[in-house]
């Protein structure tokens, strides 16, 4: 499996080469409509979530706080661990299971039905056609579905703050910009980079791969989803360690 991504990778990075070269074999005018699907269709699950993982946090960290004193500190908290860490990989979550999911059951479906054939009879690149701005969407929307994310996680959590801690929102915030760094921001988003072309690789790799019918298309949503959580996980781990380890 692993060897067999790793050369769909790299057909489509021949296939972004050839895109770059001749725009016009990108279908480029699907994007936004995917863009759409993948990330305005997602916000308001997204939203809640990342809303409820804020105050979910706010909560568990409230009481040992309370016990030295310390109930401010919650702003750092929340406000860290979102946009560092959690905004992105919920987000990332979301996303495989709902667009990625989604991309290898359509692309499942066509190849099964031999659409991708009637798309190379045609002269159209499957990889040009049909993955690039499958890529390309995620790449645009999930960066930007984080940006969401971190500011209702730390909605959450000044939620929290408000009603459970008695501190005012002008504080909670002030503590919560002293806290975070551009780099925290940053870092998340280099992270949500990351996944959405993961997912997105994944996604079109399962579908392209698919045969025995509208079971096999099932079994490839499926894989969709275990493997994209997967490298998921990994590519967060592996970042985490890689920014430790520059001391950023």
């Amino acid at each position: 499996d692993l060897k067999t991504l790793v050369s769909f990778v790299g057909n489509a990075t021949t296939a972004l080469a050839g895109v770059l070269k001749h725009p016009h074999t990108g279908n480029l005018r699907s994007v936004l409509g995917l863009a759409s699907k993948a990330g305005a269709d997602a916000l308001p699950i997204v939203v809640l979530i990342n809303f409820l993982v804020g105050f979910v946090m706010g909560f568990q960290s409230a009481r040992q706080l309370q016990t030295y004193g310390a109930d401010i500190f919650v702003a750092d908290i929340v406000g860290l661990a979102v946009t560092r860490e959690l905004a992105p990989l919920m987000t990332a979550i979301i996303v495989c299971g709902r667009s990625g999911a989604g991309i290898a059951a359509e692309l499942g479906t066509m190849k099964v039905s031999e659409e991708l054939d009637a798309l190379r009879a045609m002269g159209f690149g499957p990889m040009r056609y049909l993955v690039f701005p499958r890529v390309l969407a995620l790449f645009l929307v999930v960066p930007l579905l984080t940006v969401v994310a971190d500011f209702f996680g730390v909605l959450g959590g000044m939620t929290v703050a408000r009603y459970n801690l008695q501190i005012s929102a002008t504080a909670y915030l002030a503590e919560t910009r002293t806290a975070i760094l551009p780099w925290d921001v940053a870092g998340g988003l280099i992270k949500a980079v990351c996944y959405a072309l993961a997912i997105a690789l994944i996604a079109c790799q399962q579908g392209f791969a698919t045969s025995g019918g509208a079971a096999g298309v099932g079994r490839r949503t499926t894989s969709t989803v275990v493997i994209g959580l997967f490298v998921i996980v990994l590519i967060d781990a592996s970042l985490t360690v890689v920014f430790r380890l520059s001391n950023v």
